[in-house]
């Protein structure tokens, strides 16, 4: 159990490098850890440094909250974790609204929620707002960490499978269950409403959408900004995208209409 419990090194038949590296990343394996318990919070990013892994500790929710929305945001080149370990109980923002915060980007990373509320009701409420797995406090550092491994490998195994479902549109793929965009073969960093709006051109190409249209489809109907809201994004777009952003291939204005891809 965590409590006396030394950090262990990485398991036998696995070196440290062979459990932390994921066969599609070139960076070792990220992991965010939420957790307002000293103790605990400490041992468990001894063991995960110690298997290999890049660890990240936040000790409070509302600080975790801001790394994971400027991630989602791309904000100024903020990764987002390959796996989220979270507690319930934290300081001004609660465990279970961030896994929904998470899952509310359409955000498919593995979540480990840690608690010491261990009843059933407690882990079905866990599970059903969107967290992968659930481990109750206290618990061994050589079962956290084997839990962390089938949830990276089922993430990998699912990011593979994934591949197949791309959609290709001249130089750009896109694929829609990773939230990810190459052009050229290089991957392009966009914010979610951007990858919701390519998502949309690229799956109907040639169709020309009002910015009414876009802002129901990327914004949803509740949306009660200004429609020249979409003229900023496509205007982000292009000079993500395009070559030269003032005649465009792909994102092309319709005069009267809107705006057609392709």
């Amino acid at each position: 159990m965590l409590s006396g419990t030394t950090a262990v090194g990485p398991l036998k038949g696995l070196s440290a490098r062979e459990s932390a590296t994921s066969d599609s990343l070139s960076h070792p394996t990220r992991i965010l850890v939420v957790e307002d318990e000293a103790l605990i919070r400490e041992t468990i990013v001894f063991a995960l440094t110690e298997e290999g892994y890049d660890v990240e500790v936040i000790p409070d929710g509302r600080a975790a909250l801001d790394i994971l929305y400027r991630g989602f945001e791309q904000d100024g080149g903020t990764r987002l974790p390959d796996l989220v370990i979270l507690d319930l109980m934290l300081p001004h923002v609660n465990g279970l609204d961030l896994c929904r915060f998470i899952r509310r980007q359409g955000s498919t990373i593995p979540i480990l929620i840690l608690s010491a509320k261990g009843t059933e009701t407690d882990r079905v409420v866990g599970l059903e707002v969107g967290a992968d797995d659930y481990l109750t406090k206290p618990f061994g550092m050589r079962e956290l960490i084997a839990r962390c491994r089938a949830l990276l490998r089922r993430a990998q195994q699912h990011r593979d499978e994934q591949e197949s479902e791309a959609i290709t549109f001249k130089e750009i793929t896109l694929y829609p269950q990773q939230c990810r965009i190459l052009l050229r073969g290089e991957e392009v960093n966009l914010s979610p409403k951007e990858f919701r709006m390519m998502d949309l051109f690229i799956q109907h190409p040639k169709r020309v959408w009002s910015r009414e249209q876009l802002l129901e489809k990327v914004w949803g109907p509740d949306f009660m900004g200004d429609s020249k809201t979409v003229d900023v994004h496509i205007r982000w777009l292009r000079e993500k995208l395009e070559d030269e952003p003032s005649s465009p291939q792909y994102i092309k204005t319709v005069r009267g209409f809107g705006y057609r891809f392709g």
